[in-house]
């Protein structure tokens, strides 16, 4: 019998397991897929918004705040990298001044910090590449940007080092209410459980359907983005953003904490949470109104183009509440954005609504809430990179010349509680084909150490989930 079971490994989901390893409490982590962070989390804009967007008085708002005032411990404790580099939304024309004073006051009344009002001089001396038409902006020295993936893996890491225990490619089934729990049907087992935590992002509609709920609804809203090489990454040095829309923030254009610039996105309702398709239609958009902020964007210099998709839900707000229809239920859904800028937050709202249906929160006394990042090698110094060939000499051979990514980085990645299953878990947290050749030259190599390190037939390794074999079978008579 577990204590808790949450549903979902993505940042949401990942971010309650850690805050609950926090505590004296057998805690289960459920995720369909093969590994953590392949849903919402690996496709969106890696902003941590200041929280000036969501009305008063909503969950957007208050753990929009909250969540922002947390990162700074959360990713120092992860080693995580987050930089808090501040976002402007500018404004055109009187109409969108307008709009932006409506914003300044929300944001005042959300209690955000580092507001301020500032007209078109001013932006263009906080962004020099801002275009000339631009008439004003509202400037948010509190926002930052953060690697969603690297925060999604750091806390599951440490969530695991702390006693949580994860189960991946089990996909719920069922849930049936006992006299005391429930029992958790998978594609896999059963468990049981005295309290089940909903974070299925998604597919969070569903899992609440499983136990009779059906106050809400998630409407999948797909955005498209592009990403710049980083030789284009000294264009902007903040998050620009446009006046909002009542479909979403905009386009935007931010650099990345890897010197990438990321572009986009749309803000398209799909019919099925699983498209992710790009559209010539869509990037022509992105690529149209990105231009308008900042007119010398070299787009030339794109090296990928994605979609992503949004749990986004009828109630226009995050829906975190307990069930009417069965005690120990939580819900955690709707999140789309500021869901990343509020995820340490929402784990300790999770924590409280469980505490109050009767969960004991006894501190774990050996809780370590620290945890060491993968040593990047083209980030050390000469005495690291001396240091840490002498300790493994993994590290002297350069497997992704894009982004100068060693074997030793790479094994680290797989090894990991967590570790990488696929040649996108392996991108995703050591960034081999992240570059511009996006791994036409390292991807087979990549595979060959994912077979070899995980002991699996190279047909069986895949992209990144079920059904997306890399290859087909062997050449007859060849080795590999």
């Amino acid at each position: 019998m577990y204590d808790v079971t949450i549903i979902g490994a993505g940042v949401v989901g990942a971010s309650i397991a850690r805050e609950l390893s926090r505590y004296m409490l057998k805690t289960l982590v459920l995720e369909k897929n093969i590994e953590v962070c392949q849903g919402t989390t690996k496709a969106n804009s890696a902003i941590v918004h200041g929280g000036y967007d969501a009305y008063e008085g909503s969950l957007k708002a208050k753990l929009n705040v909250w969540g922002n005032k947390l990162y700074s411990q959360l990713t120092e404790e992860l080693e995580v990298s987050f930089d808090r580099i501040g976002s402007l939304v500018v404004a055109f024309n009187e109409e969108e001044m307008k709009e932006l004073e409506v914003l300044y006051k929300r944001g005042l009344n959300n209690q955000v910090e580092g507001l301020e009002l500032v007209d078109g001089d001013r932006a263009r001396e906080l962004e020099p590449n801002l275009s000339k038409e631009v008439i004003g902006a509202l400037y948010c020295s509190s926002a930052g940007i953060v690697c969603p993936f690297n925060m999604t893996f750091a806390l599951i890491e440490n969530a695991i080092e702390n006693n949580v225990e994860l189960k991946t490619s089990e996909k719920v089934e069922s849930i049936e209410k006992l006299d005391e729990g429930f029992k958790i049907t998978t594609s896999k087992s059963e468990y049981k459980t005295k309290y089940i935590v909903n974070a299925a992002g998604l597919y969070s509609d569903k899992i609440a359907n499983l136990i009779g709920d059906n106050e809400f609804e998630i409407l999948p809203r797909k955005g498209e983005y592009r990403i710049l090489d980083r030789n284009a990454g000294d264009n902007v040095t903040k998050v620009i953003f446009q006046a909002p829309t009542k479909v979403g923030k905009g386009i935007l254009v931010a650099p990345t904490v890897h010197g990438n610039i990321i572009v986009g996105p749309t803000a398209d309702n799909v019919d099925s949470v699983e498209d992710t398709t790009t559209s010539s239609s869509g990037i022509e958009k992105v690529d149209e109104l990105s231009r308008k902020s900042i007119p010398n964007l070299p787009l030339n210099q794109s090296i990928r183009v994605f979609a992503g998709v949004r749990a986004s839900s009828d109630k226009k707000d995050f829906v975190i509440y307990p069930s009417k229809n069965a005690k120990g239920f939580i819900n955690v859904g709707g999140i789309d954005s500021p869901g990343l800028a509020s995820s340490p937050a929402i784990a300790k709202y999770v924590a409280k609504l469980l505490n109050e249906q009767g969960l004991e929160l006894e501190e774990n006394p050996s809780f370590n809430p620290k945890r060491k990042a993968i040593l990047g090698f083209e980030h050390m110094s000469l005495e690291e990179k001396k240091e840490i060939l002498k300790q493994n000499p993994k590290y002297s051979k350069i497997i992704c010349r894009c982004e100068s990514i060693t074997e030793g980085e790479i094994i680290e990645a797989i090894k990991r509680p967590a570790g990488a299953r696929t040649l996108d878990g392996v991108k995703r947290r050591v960034r081999p084909g992240s570059g511009r050749c996006q791994g036409g030259f390292c991807a087979p190599r990549v595979m060959e150490i994912l077979s070899r390190e995980l002991n699996i037939p190279i047909e069986e390794l895949v992209k990144e989930n079920h059904g997306s074999a890399l290859v087909d079978s062997k050449i007859k008579g060849g080795d590999r």
